[in-house]
């Protein structure tokens, strides 16, 4: 919660790029990672080997399953577009942001501007939800546990919807997610070990592991 109520209207731009710039990201000049991915179902396990390089690109290979080394891509470009550094201004330039009420989980801000519609909630620098218009659909994401690694926290336990942005139908289930992340040396960089997904209709819960990891030279 942020430590004085803010009444709705005010222009909270400093107080969202704190909480934007407390994101845990890459520095530059990251080498990349390697290592053994993993994705298992139920009894099933699938074993393979993985690479991120310096470019922030992420490959598998090893994998015959289709439909295997195409989820474990997406996990690797979803760690990896978020562990991307981008100035607050290069971001965020053209869009405005005000407060609104005040919620359990934190201070609700509303985008104006180049993205208006979107909404975001912070609480001791932290952003604790993300509502956000992208490519023609709504994503709505609650953190609501995180890694503090010393040099930014990472969203640990978190849930994730898809919305139609017309009628706010919900696309599929919610999502639940939780990370372990890892420092790969003393203090860092941090890259995400295992990642736990389940959803509210019950499907099977699927966990991606990334073992035996090694920082690239």
């Amino acid at each position: 919660m942020t430590a004085t109520a803010i009444a709705p209207g005010t222009d909270v731009r400093e107080l969202f790029r704190a909480a934007y710039e407390n994101r845990y990201t890459w520095e530059p000049g990251f080498a990349g990672y390697r290592g053994v991915c993993e994705w298992q179902q139920d009894e099933r396990c699938v074993r393979g080997r993985f690479q991120v390089g310096a470019d922030l690109r992420g490959s598998v290979e090893g994998i015959d399953d289709a439909e295997v080394d195409k989820a474990l891509q997406q996990q690797l470009w979803e760690v990896c577009i978020h562990r991307v550094r981008r100035p607050f201004e290069q971001t965020h330039a053209d869009n405005t942001f005000t407060a609104c009420a005040q919620e359990d989980t934190g201070l609700e801000i509303a985008v104006g501007g180049r993205n208006a519609g979107d909404r975001y909630r912070i609480a001791n620098d932290v952003v604790t939800m993300v509502h956000r218009h992208i490519h023609g659909t709504v994503v709505t994401i609650h953190t609501e546990e995180i890694t503090e690694t010393g040099s930014g926290y990472l969203s640990r336990r978190y849930s994730s919807r898809y919305s139609d942005p017309a009628s706010g139908e919900p696309k599929g289930p919610v999502q639940h997610f939780v990370d372990t992340f890892v420092p790969l040396g003393e203090g860092g960089p941090w890259v995400l070990q295992e990642r736990q997904i389940s959803t509210d209709d019950g499907d099977g819960a699927v966990s991606f592991r990334f073992l035996d990891l090694e920082p690239l030279a």
